[in-house]
């Protein structure tokens, strides 16, 4: 190796192996990262790390070519291996990631012949000349058939880029875009090593790649995670859109029963109310998202006219609701105003006041309830009601929201919902 070549390449070399233990400490700390592909990228890295400490070595021991030439042998020999074993893996990962059983594959079993042939001429080589060899002085020279050695690997690399290219649809744009810079980047070094003797920048190119591919697989695990959350909270608000107090829907059904003789026009209005209310409770089930905040006032609207003709002057309500361009995850204001009907109206207390606004935040919005009630009383464990809780839980992941309850000064609540963006 040149003399003035050393320190580049001892830098690089360097810089990879810090490339590569940051890889496997992400791989170790990501939480977000499927068990799967958790177990792929420790072993990965960890290869990488152990590849990239050979060549390191392998240039610290040619530094001293007499009495370490034998080390450096070795150190090379090993590097050559590992480096050679991390492309049957991206082949099993290609395959795991497309749902398809690697071990019964003929793509797997091709690469795995191939790399079959580097190994048997990887060993060859460290008793002949003819791919490369050690002088007896410790120097090292690359003999007529060097291009011989890399063939198999570079085969292997373009069998995976065809493997690649024929799955695409099964993988994600994330996923085939980290898998193509991961087959292309060492592909290309290796061509150019064939016929380049000189600065170790394959080394780097290597764990660039591996690095990007890590965080473009952890990016679309998160990114899936975040969705199945998402997910879930819809069926969550389906379950609860379900779960609707049965002496609720009985009280209001008596109500109407008793109004049809005493006030038939009363008892139509009731019901138009009431078919409204269970309407909107019916259809946030099937909702995949956020809805218009006029939705859900009107949901509100309809369940506390309802509401109204049980209690009558028990209850009061006030709309200052001038803010209606925004939208907002299904069931959110209805619920907070049930949970103040259901703990705040009393025959033996004061009428219960409910006060609802809505006002712009600069980009967001704020949804203000406030009641007269009793004040808020956390569950039986010291946390939220379950309805509250899980109107929280939907606001984080659909639309950025925050929820706060508080005592209102006086007696009584308030809930303050912020909606952060807009879903």
């Amino acid at each position: 190796m040149n003399g003035w070549l050393e320190l580049p390449n001892l830098v690089l070399s360097s810089a990879a192996l810090i490339l590569m233990v940051l890889g496997l400490l992400m791989a170790f700390a990501s939480p977000g990262l499927e068990r799967w592909n958790k177990r792929f990228f420790i072993t990965l890295f960890s290869l990488m790390v152990l590849c990239v400490a050979s060549g390191l070595a392998e240039q610290i021991f040619s530094r001293y070519p007499e009495r370490m030439w034998v080390a450096s042998k070795i150190a090379l020999y090993l590097e050559s291996l590992l480096a050679s074993i991390l492309t049957p893996l991206l082949t099993v990962f290609l395959l795991h990631s497309c749902g398809e059983p690697w071990r019964r594959s003929k793509l797997f079993r091709t690469v795995v012949g191939l790399w079959l042939v580097y190994f048997v001429l990887l060993g060859v080589t460290q008793f002949t000349t003819f791919i490369y060899y050690y002088t007896q002085d410790g120097l090292y020279y690359r003999g007529p058939w060097y291009a011989l050695l890399l063939m198999p690997l570079i085969a292997v690399m373009a069998v995976n880029l065809w493997a690649l290219s024929r799955r695409r649809k099964a993988l994600s744009h994330r996923q085939f875009l980290a898998f193509l810079v991961y087959v292309t980047t060492p592909m290309a070094s290796m061509v150019i090593q064939m016929f380049v003797m000189g600065l170790y920048f394959s080394g780097v190119g290597m764990a660039l790649a591996a690095l990007f591919m890590f965080v473009n697989i952890l990016t679309d695990n998160i990114e899936q995670y975040i969705r199945q959350q998402q997910a879930l909270a819809r069926q969550q608000a389906g379950i609860m859109a379900l779960q609707m107090r049965p002496h609720f829907i009985y009280n209001t059904l008596m109500s109407i029963y008793y109004l049809c003789q005493m006030d038939a026009e009363k008892a139509q209005r009731v019901t138009l109310d009431f078919t409204t209310y269970l309407r909107k409770n019916f259809a946030a089930i099937a909702k995949e998202g956020t809805i218009p905040f006029a939705e859900e006032l009107e949901h509100t609207r309809a369940y506390l006219a309802v509401e109204k003709v049980r209690f009558e002057d028990k209850l009061l309500v006030e709309f200052d609701t001038p803010h209606t361009a925004f939208r907002l995850p299904p069931l959110t204001l209805q619920p907070i105003v049930e949970n103040a009907v259901k703990h705040g109206v009393d025959p033996d207390l004061e009428p219960l006041h409910i006060t609802i606004r809505t006002r712009a935040a600069g980009r967001g919005t704020v949804i203000t309830v406030e009641d007269t009630g009793p004040g808020f009383a956390p569950g039986d464990n010291g946390t939220p009601h379950i309805a509250l809780a899980n109107i929280k839980q939907r606001l984080e992941m659909m639309c950025g929201g925050q929820m706060q309850i508080s005592s209102r000064e006086g007696g009584g609540t308030v809930v303050i919902v912020t909606i952060l963006r807009q879903a």
